[in-house]
Protein backbone atom coordinates (compact mmCIF):
# COMPACT_ATOMS: atom_id res chain seq x y z
CA UNK A 1 0.00 0.00 0.00
CA UNK A 2 2.72 2.49 0.94
CA UNK A 3 4.51 1.92 -2.35
CA UNK A 4 1.26 2.71 -4.18
CA UNK A 5 0.77 5.91 -2.19
CA UNK A 6 4.36 7.02 -2.68
CA UNK A 7 4.08 6.46 -6.43
CA UNK A 8 0.95 8.62 -6.50
CA UNK A 9 2.69 11.41 -4.61
CA UNK A 10 5.66 11.32 -6.97
CA UNK A 11 3.26 11.87 -9.83
CA UNK A 12 1.39 14.60 -7.95
CA UNK A 13 4.67 16.47 -7.45
CA UNK A 14 5.56 16.10 -11.13
CA UNK A 15 2.13 17.22 -12.40
CA UNK A 16 1.97 20.12 -9.95
CA UNK A 17 5.33 21.41 -11.16
CA UNK A 18 3.98 21.19 -14.71
CA UNK A 19 1.13 23.60 -13.90
CA UNK A 20 3.64 26.46 -13.92
CA UNK A 21 4.17 25.94 -17.65
CA UNK A 22 0.46 26.30 -18.47
CA UNK A 23 -1.06 29.67 -19.30
CA UNK A 24 -3.69 31.16 -16.95
CA UNK A 25 -6.28 30.97 -19.76
CA UNK A 26 -5.61 27.26 -20.29
CA UNK A 27 -5.73 26.54 -16.55
CA UNK A 28 -9.06 28.33 -16.30
CA UNK A 29 -10.41 26.18 -19.13
CA UNK A 30 -9.11 22.95 -17.53
CA UNK A 31 -10.73 23.91 -14.23
CA UNK A 32 -14.05 24.52 -15.97
CA UNK A 33 -13.84 21.17 -17.78
CA UNK A 34 -13.18 19.47 -14.44
CA UNK A 35 -16.02 21.30 -12.70
CA UNK A 36 -18.60 20.56 -15.39
CA UNK A 37 -17.48 16.93 -15.60
CA UNK A 38 -17.70 16.56 -11.82
CA UNK A 39 -21.21 17.99 -11.69
CA UNK A 40 -22.36 15.74 -14.52
CA UNK A 41 -20.73 12.55 -13.31
CA UNK A 42 -21.68 12.88 -9.65
CA UNK A 43 -25.34 13.49 -10.47
CA UNK A 44 -25.44 10.71 -13.09
CA UNK A 45 -23.98 8.21 -10.62
CA UNK A 46 -27.20 8.85 -8.67
CA UNK A 47 -29.23 8.30 -11.87
CA UNK A 48 -29.67 11.87 -13.11
CA UNK A 49 -29.75 12.09 -16.91
CA UNK A 50 -28.17 15.36 -18.08
CA UNK A 51 -25.08 15.15 -20.29
CA UNK A 52 -21.94 17.23 -19.74
CA UNK A 53 -22.83 19.29 -22.83
CA UNK A 54 -26.24 20.12 -21.36
CA UNK A 55 -24.68 20.98 -18.00
CA UNK A 56 -22.14 23.18 -19.77
CA UNK A 57 -25.06 25.07 -21.37
CA UNK A 58 -26.78 25.49 -17.98
CA UNK A 59 -23.53 26.67 -16.41
CA UNK A 60 -23.01 29.23 -19.17
CA UNK A 61 -26.51 30.65 -18.61
CA UNK A 62 -26.08 30.84 -14.83
CA UNK A 63 -22.54 32.23 -15.02
CA UNK A 64 -23.77 35.04 -17.29
CA UNK A 65 -26.39 35.94 -14.68
CA UNK A 66 -23.91 35.55 -11.77
CA UNK A 67 -26.47 36.40 -9.06
CA UNK A 68 -27.36 34.13 -6.10
CA UNK A 69 -30.87 33.93 -7.60
CA UNK A 70 -29.58 32.96 -11.07
CA UNK A 71 -31.16 29.51 -11.14
CA UNK A 72 -34.56 30.68 -9.92
CA UNK A 73 -34.53 33.52 -12.46
CA UNK A 74 -33.60 31.23 -15.35
CA UNK A 75 -35.41 28.07 -14.26
CA UNK A 76 -38.22 28.29 -16.83
CA UNK A 77 -35.76 28.88 -19.67
CA UNK A 78 -33.67 25.88 -18.64
CA UNK A 79 -36.61 23.54 -18.08
CA UNK A 80 -38.27 24.51 -21.36
CA UNK A 81 -35.01 23.94 -23.22
CA UNK A 82 -34.21 20.56 -21.67
CA UNK A 83 -37.85 19.43 -21.14
CA UNK A 84 -39.93 19.24 -17.98
CA UNK A 85 -39.58 15.46 -17.60
CA UNK A 86 -35.95 16.03 -16.57
CA UNK A 87 -36.86 18.47 -13.82
CA UNK A 88 -35.23 16.58 -10.94
CA UNK A 89 -31.98 16.16 -12.88
CA UNK A 90 -31.93 19.91 -13.55
CA UNK A 91 -32.54 20.64 -9.86
CA UNK A 92 -29.77 18.26 -8.84
CA UNK A 93 -27.34 19.83 -11.29
CA UNK A 94 -28.16 23.36 -10.07
CA UNK A 95 -27.63 22.38 -6.44
CA UNK A 96 -24.44 20.45 -7.13
CA UNK A 97 -23.09 23.39 -9.10
CA UNK A 98 -23.69 25.84 -6.23
CA UNK A 99 -22.16 23.46 -3.69
CA UNK A 100 -19.02 22.96 -5.79
CA UNK A 101 -18.64 26.70 -6.35
CA UNK A 102 -18.53 27.18 -2.59
CA UNK A 103 -16.07 24.33 -2.14
CA UNK A 104 -13.66 25.60 -4.79
CA UNK A 105 -13.78 29.13 -3.42
CA UNK A 106 -13.86 28.60 0.35
CA UNK A 107 -12.76 25.07 1.32
CA UNK A 108 -9.29 26.16 2.44
CA UNK A 109 -10.84 28.79 4.73
CA UNK A 110 -13.32 26.37 6.32
CA UNK A 111 -10.77 24.51 8.44
CA UNK A 112 -11.35 23.20 11.00
CA UNK A 113 -14.33 21.38 9.54
CA UNK A 114 -17.57 21.61 11.51
CA UNK A 115 -20.83 19.72 11.32
CA UNK A 116 -22.44 23.09 10.56
CA UNK A 117 -20.30 23.28 7.39
CA UNK A 118 -21.32 19.76 6.37
CA UNK A 119 -24.98 20.62 6.93
CA UNK A 120 -24.53 23.85 4.99
CA UNK A 121 -23.06 22.00 2.01
CA UNK A 122 -26.02 19.63 2.09
CA UNK A 123 -28.39 22.60 2.14
CA UNK A 124 -26.76 24.04 -0.99
CA UNK A 125 -26.85 20.67 -2.72
CA UNK A 126 -30.56 20.13 -2.07
CA UNK A 127 -31.86 23.71 -2.08
CA UNK A 128 -33.59 23.54 -5.48
CA UNK A 129 -35.25 20.14 -4.92
CA UNK A 130 -38.61 21.15 -3.46
CA UNK A 131 -39.45 17.73 -2.04
CA UNK A 132 -36.29 17.86 0.09
CA UNK A 133 -37.59 20.84 2.10
CA UNK A 134 -38.32 18.96 5.35
CA UNK A 135 -34.85 17.41 5.58
CA UNK A 136 -32.46 19.88 3.93
CA UNK A 137 -29.37 20.32 6.13
CA UNK A 138 -30.75 17.96 8.78
CA UNK A 139 -29.57 14.51 9.71
CA UNK A 140 -31.90 11.69 8.72
CA UNK A 141 -34.97 10.83 10.70
CA UNK A 142 -35.63 7.40 9.16
CA UNK A 143 -33.45 4.51 8.01
CA UNK A 144 -31.72 4.71 4.63
CA UNK A 145 -29.17 2.62 2.73
CA UNK A 146 -26.68 2.87 -0.10
CA UNK A 147 -28.59 1.59 -3.13
CA UNK A 148 -27.21 0.67 -6.56
CA UNK A 149 -29.69 0.81 -9.43
CA UNK A 150 -29.25 -1.02 -12.73
CA UNK A 151 -29.82 1.67 -15.38
CA UNK A 152 -30.97 -0.88 -17.95
CA UNK A 153 -33.41 -2.97 -15.90
CA UNK A 154 -34.26 -0.49 -13.14
CA UNK A 155 -33.52 -3.18 -10.54
CA UNK A 156 -31.95 -2.07 -7.25
CA UNK A 157 -29.80 -3.76 -4.65
CA UNK A 158 -28.63 -2.69 -1.21
CA UNK A 159 -24.88 -2.07 -1.18
CA UNK A 160 -24.63 -0.81 2.36
CA UNK A 161 -26.74 -0.90 5.53
CA UNK A 162 -25.98 2.48 7.05
CA UNK A 163 -26.09 4.00 10.56
CA UNK A 164 -29.39 4.12 12.40
CA UNK A 165 -30.98 7.59 12.60
CA UNK A 166 -30.91 9.56 15.84
CA UNK A 167 -28.22 9.21 18.51
CA UNK A 168 -26.10 6.72 16.54
CA UNK A 169 -25.84 8.99 13.49
CA UNK A 170 -25.32 12.07 15.67
CA UNK A 171 -22.50 10.45 17.62
CA UNK A 172 -20.87 8.99 14.52
CA UNK A 173 -20.80 12.34 12.73
CA UNK A 174 -19.40 14.16 15.77
CA UNK A 175 -16.65 11.55 16.10
CA UNK A 176 -15.89 11.63 12.36
CA UNK A 177 -15.50 15.42 12.18
CA UNK A 178 -13.33 15.44 15.31
CA UNK A 179 -11.10 12.66 13.90
CA UNK A 180 -10.80 14.41 10.52
CA UNK A 181 -9.65 17.71 12.04
CA UNK A 182 -7.03 15.92 14.12
CA UNK A 183 -5.57 14.05 11.14
CA UNK A 184 -5.96 15.96 7.87
CA UNK A 185 -3.10 18.41 8.40
CA UNK A 186 -0.64 16.21 10.30
CA UNK A 187 -0.57 12.85 8.51
CA UNK A 188 2.29 12.58 5.96
CA UNK A 189 -0.01 11.24 3.21
CA UNK A 190 -3.36 12.97 3.58
CA UNK A 191 -4.92 10.98 0.72
CA UNK A 192 -5.28 8.07 3.13
CA UNK A 193 -7.02 10.30 5.68
CA UNK A 194 -9.34 11.68 2.97
CA UNK A 195 -10.30 8.20 1.78
CA UNK A 196 -11.10 7.02 5.30
CA UNK A 197 -13.05 10.20 6.02
CA UNK A 198 -15.21 9.89 2.90
CA UNK A 199 -15.78 6.16 3.35
CA UNK A 200 -16.87 6.66 6.96
CA UNK A 201 -19.21 9.48 5.86
CA UNK A 202 -20.80 7.21 3.25
CA UNK A 203 -21.12 4.41 5.81
CA UNK A 204 -22.97 6.73 8.18
CA UNK A 205 -25.11 8.18 5.35
CA UNK A 206 -26.23 10.96 7.68
CA UNK A 207 -28.78 12.71 5.44
CA UNK A 208 -32.03 11.44 4.02
CA UNK A 209 -30.89 12.11 0.45
CA UNK A 210 -27.82 13.43 -1.36
CA UNK A 211 -25.18 11.50 0.61
CA UNK A 212 -23.38 10.10 -2.44
CA UNK A 213 -23.05 13.48 -4.13
CA UNK A 214 -22.02 15.16 -0.88
CA UNK A 215 -19.55 12.39 -0.02
CA UNK A 216 -17.76 12.76 -3.36
CA UNK A 217 -17.78 16.55 -2.93
CA UNK A 218 -16.18 16.10 0.50
CA UNK A 219 -13.32 14.26 -1.21
CA UNK A 220 -12.63 17.41 -3.24
CA UNK A 221 -13.20 19.59 -0.15
CA UNK A 222 -10.64 17.57 1.83
CA UNK A 223 -8.03 17.73 -0.94
CA UNK A 224 -8.35 21.51 -0.95
CA UNK A 225 -7.84 21.51 2.84
CA UNK A 226 -4.74 19.31 2.65
CA UNK A 227 -1.42 20.67 3.90
CA UNK A 228 0.24 19.04 0.86
CA UNK A 229 0.77 21.72 -1.77
CA UNK A 230 0.69 19.39 -4.76
CA UNK A 231 -2.58 17.71 -3.76
CA UNK A 232 -4.38 20.96 -2.88
CA UNK A 233 -2.93 22.72 -5.93
CA UNK A 234 -4.05 20.08 -8.40
CA UNK A 235 -7.51 19.50 -6.90
CA UNK A 236 -9.30 22.23 -8.94
CA UNK A 237 -8.21 20.54 -12.18
CA UNK A 238 -9.22 16.96 -11.38
CA UNK A 239 -12.52 15.44 -12.52
CA UNK A 240 -12.40 12.49 -10.11
CA UNK A 241 -16.15 11.90 -10.22
CA UNK A 242 -15.95 11.37 -13.97
CA UNK A 243 -13.60 8.45 -13.39
CA UNK A 244 -15.84 7.05 -10.64
CA UNK A 245 -18.77 7.20 -13.05
CA UNK A 246 -16.78 5.17 -15.57
CA UNK A 247 -16.02 2.59 -12.86
CA UNK A 248 -19.42 2.77 -11.17
CA UNK A 249 -19.91 -0.97 -10.58
CA UNK A 250 -16.43 -1.30 -9.08
CA UNK A 251 -17.14 1.72 -6.87
CA UNK A 252 -20.17 0.06 -5.30
CA UNK A 253 -18.37 -3.28 -5.01
CA UNK A 254 -15.49 -1.64 -3.14
CA UNK A 255 -17.86 0.14 -0.74
CA UNK A 256 -19.31 -3.23 0.15
CA UNK A 257 -15.91 -4.96 0.46
CA UNK A 258 -14.60 -2.48 3.02
CA UNK A 259 -17.32 -3.23 5.54
CA UNK A 260 -19.19 -6.34 4.41
CA UNK A 261 -22.05 -3.95 3.72
CA UNK A 262 -22.71 -2.80 7.29
CA UNK A 263 -22.05 0.35 9.30
CA UNK A 264 -19.84 -0.02 12.36
CA UNK A 265 -19.67 2.57 15.15
CA UNK A 266 -16.01 1.57 15.59
CA UNK A 267 -14.04 2.21 12.36
CA UNK A 268 -11.40 -0.31 13.41
CA UNK A 269 -13.75 -2.93 11.96
CA UNK A 270 -13.49 -1.43 8.46
CA UNK A 271 -10.94 -2.57 5.91
CA UNK A 272 -10.13 0.74 4.23
CA UNK A 273 -7.51 -0.65 1.86
CA UNK A 274 -9.83 -1.54 -1.08
CA UNK A 275 -11.34 1.96 -1.05
CA UNK A 276 -7.94 3.66 -0.80
CA UNK A 277 -6.62 1.58 -3.72
CA UNK A 278 -9.72 2.40 -5.77
CA UNK A 279 -9.49 6.12 -5.11
CA UNK A 280 -5.75 6.19 -5.86
CA UNK A 281 -6.59 4.65 -9.23
CA UNK A 282 -9.30 7.29 -9.79
CA UNK A 283 -6.83 10.06 -8.92
CA UNK A 284 -4.29 8.66 -11.34
CA UNK A 285 -6.87 8.56 -14.14
CA UNK A 286 -8.04 12.07 -13.28
CA UNK A 287 -4.44 13.29 -13.59
CA UNK A 288 -4.43 11.86 -17.12
CA UNK A 289 -7.54 13.93 -17.75
CA UNK A 290 -5.66 17.21 -17.26
CA UNK A 291 -3.76 16.64 -20.50
CA UNK A 292 -6.96 15.60 -22.29
CA UNK A 293 -8.59 18.88 -21.24
CA UNK A 294 -5.52 20.86 -22.27
CA UNK A 295 -5.58 19.23 -25.69
CA UNK A 296 -9.25 20.13 -26.06
CA UNK A 297 -8.58 23.74 -25.10
CA UNK A 298 -5.67 24.01 -27.52
CA UNK A 299 -7.79 22.65 -30.35
CA UNK A 300 -10.46 25.31 -29.75
CA UNK A 301 -7.74 27.97 -30.06
CA UNK A 302 -6.81 26.66 -33.52
CA UNK A 303 -10.31 26.74 -34.98
CA UNK A 304 -11.11 28.86 -38.00
CA UNK A 305 -13.60 31.70 -37.54
CA UNK A 306 -16.34 29.72 -39.27
CA UNK A 307 -15.64 26.62 -37.15
CA UNK A 308 -15.87 28.75 -34.01
CA UNK A 309 -19.28 30.04 -35.15
CA UNK A 310 -20.48 26.50 -35.84
CA UNK A 311 -19.21 25.28 -32.47
CA UNK A 312 -21.14 28.11 -30.81
CA UNK A 313 -24.25 26.89 -32.58
CA UNK A 314 -23.81 23.45 -30.98
CA UNK A 315 -23.44 24.99 -27.54
CA UNK A 316 -26.86 26.58 -27.99
CA UNK A 317 -28.37 23.16 -28.77
CA UNK A 318 -26.70 20.74 -26.32
CA UNK A 319 -29.73 18.47 -26.13
CA UNK A 320 -30.14 17.45 -29.79
CA UNK A 321 -28.22 16.21 -32.80
CA UNK A 322 -28.11 18.94 -35.44
CA UNK A 323 -28.71 18.72 -39.16
CA UNK A 324 -26.68 20.61 -41.74
CA UNK A 325 -29.77 22.69 -42.59
CA UNK A 326 -30.21 23.86 -38.99
CA UNK A 327 -26.50 24.71 -38.69
CA UNK A 328 -26.59 26.77 -41.90
CA UNK A 329 -29.72 28.59 -40.73
CA UNK A 330 -28.36 29.35 -37.25
CA UNK A 331 -24.87 30.44 -38.34
CA UNK A 332 -25.86 32.19 -41.59
CA UNK A 333 -22.85 30.55 -43.26
CA UNK A 334 -22.79 29.20 -46.83
CA UNK A 335 -23.44 25.47 -46.85
CA UNK A 336 -19.97 24.73 -48.24
CA UNK A 337 -18.28 26.84 -45.53
CA UNK A 338 -20.35 25.16 -42.83
CA UNK A 339 -19.33 21.78 -44.25
CA UNK A 340 -15.62 22.63 -44.02
CA UNK A 341 -16.14 23.89 -40.46
CA UNK A 342 -17.90 20.67 -39.47
CA UNK A 343 -15.07 18.60 -40.95
CA UNK A 344 -12.55 20.50 -38.81
CA UNK A 345 -14.66 20.08 -35.68
CA UNK A 346 -15.09 16.35 -36.30
CA UNK A 347 -11.35 15.87 -36.98
CA UNK A 348 -10.54 17.68 -33.72
CA UNK A 349 -12.96 15.43 -31.81
CA UNK A 350 -15.08 18.36 -30.66
CA UNK A 351 -18.28 17.09 -32.29
CA UNK A 352 -19.47 13.61 -33.22
CA UNK A 353 -20.89 12.67 -36.62
CA UNK A 354 -23.80 10.22 -36.79
CA UNK A 355 -25.17 8.58 -39.95
CA UNK A 356 -24.46 9.16 -43.62
CA UNK A 357 -25.87 11.13 -46.53
CA UNK A 358 -29.12 13.00 -46.06
CA UNK A 359 -29.59 11.45 -42.61
CA UNK A 360 -26.31 12.71 -41.14
CA UNK A 361 -26.50 14.42 -37.75
CA UNK A 362 -23.90 16.10 -35.54
CA UNK A 363 -23.69 16.46 -31.75
CA UNK A 364 -21.39 18.31 -29.39
CA UNK A 365 -18.76 16.32 -27.50
CA UNK A 366 -17.89 17.93 -24.19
Amino acid sequence: MQALIQKLYQRLAYEFAGLRRISPEALLAVHRYARISSIGASTRIENAVLTDAEINWIDTILTADAKPTAFDANRSLIENKLSKDRERSIEEVAGCREMLHLIYEQAAELYPLTETTVRGLHSLLMRHFKQAGPYVGRYKGVFNSVIEQNRTTGETRTVFETASPGPITDAAMADLVRWYNERIRVEPFSVQVICQFVFRFLAIHPFQDGNGRLGRALFLFSMLQSHEESLAGLAPYLAIDRQIERHRSEYYLVLNQCSQGRFSPDPVHYNFEPFIRFMVKMLDLALDGIQVSLDCFEKTQKLSESATRVLGCFKEYPEIRLTMSLIVRETDLPRRTAGHALSQLVSFGLIQKYGQGAGVRYQLVF
